[in-house]
């Protein structure tokens, strides 16, 4: 974008891309090619802001889910940040800086909820037994959260390249081809989350027909959560979330596999449909049905604490159960040593 061309009275001038304004040149030939609409823009900076204040006020009251709100918090900011860069660009869209602010943040805020979302998996894994799952419910994070890290930071990474390349007039190939791999990657994970919940959801199914209520773990504590119409709500919550930030991270690798000019880029219907209502219906039904409202205090229960201890307890039991039967044996081996003496006795007619 090195320059537009203006109409003047008997010539045609090219103007300088960056002394472009609205009175010289098009809109459709500045960064976004569009008009941006300050309505919706404005309406979902509000709508994050309030979904952030409503996370941290859960924590503040609740004191639990320190890890998830810290998650969701970075996600909502960069939200924020994001959106605050498209207004400044409704007043100019042809500076880089709000285009440039804008388009790295809102790229990378996604991978936060990501993160947020793998989170609660293994406590629903929990509630219900982990013997409904394929693999132990710690492994949910350790597989999750590292893939999710990797991804964001090629996402952060390939924007900054990208933004520095532009800032230069340099290409951005590189930079964008980075960004997408990070995304690539980010709908990928999400991809094997999914099925890897349908799969639970089916072993939860099947076992829970087949056995009754003997599938699932028989906790009063945890009987009592999955019995409230809030944790079910919470369920039905965590799938729609998860649904949009995948459908949201499918169309922002095709909305950049084309670069910054593409076709995607230029449908402002598009990305306020497929990017904005999608991550605000993504944290607004966790606002909700938050999980530290739906779990209560086993919301930061330990239960890998909590099975070593059940295991230790067992291993108590036996132990004593086996301390207990000693007095017995040894009687009968004295009761035995003394029906040898008698008998011994008996031989030598005494």
């Amino acid at each position: 974008m090195s320059g537009q061309a203006g109409a003047g009275a008997n010539a045609t001038v090219v103007i300088p891309f960056r002394y472009c304004t609205p009175e010289l040149c098009p809109y459709d030939k500045s960064f976004y090619q569009y008009r941006i609409d300050l309505a919706p823009n404005a309406a979902f900076t509000a709508m994050f802001s309030l979904s952030l204040l409503a996370f941290l006020a859960v924590f503040a009251f609740t004191r639990r889910g320190g890890t998830f709100t810290i998650a969701m918090a970075l996600g909502l900011i960069s939200e924020i940040i994001g959106y605050a860069g498209r207004l400044m660009s409704w007043q100019n869209q042809w500076d880089e800086n709000g285009f440039l602010i804008q388009i790295c943040c809102l790229t990378i805020a996604p991978a936060f909820f990501a993160a947020g979302i793998y989170l609660c998996i293994r406590r629903i894994v929990f509630a219900f037994g982990p013997e409904n799952s394929r693999i132990p419910p710690k492994f949910y994070t350790r597989i999750f959260i590292p893939c999710d890290i990797v991804s964001l930071i090629l996402q952060a990474a390939g924007g900054g390249l990208a933004a520095s390349a532009f800032h230069t007039g340099k290409s951005t190939d590189l930079g964008d081809n980075i960004m997408i791999a990070g995304l690539a990657f980010q709908v990928f994970t999400l991809l094997v989350f999914i099925a890897l919940s349908v799969d639970f959801l089916i072993n939860t199914t099947r076992r829970h027909r087949a056995l009754g209520s003997a599938a699932l773990d028989q906790d009063p504590a945890l009987v009592a959560v999955r019995g409230s119409w809030m944790f079910k709500g919470f369920l039905a919550a965590l799938a729609l979330s998860t649904i949009c930030v995948f459908w949201r991270s499918v169309f922002r690798v095709a909305e950049l596999s084309h670069g910054w000019t593409s076709e995607l880029m230029a449908r402002q219907d598009l990305f306020v449909g497929f990017e904005g209502v999608m991550i605000t219906v993504a944290v607004w039904v966790l606002n909700i049905f938050h999980p530290s409202l739906c779990f209560g205090h086993l919301m930061d229960r330990k239960f890998d604490a909590q099975e070593k201890a059940s295991r230790k307890d067992i291993q108590q039991d036996q132990f004593e159960m086996l301390s207990e039967t000693k007095p017995s044996t040894a009687t009968s081996v004295v009761d035995v040593r003394g029906s040898s003496t008698n008998a011994s006795d008996i031989e030598r007619g005494v």
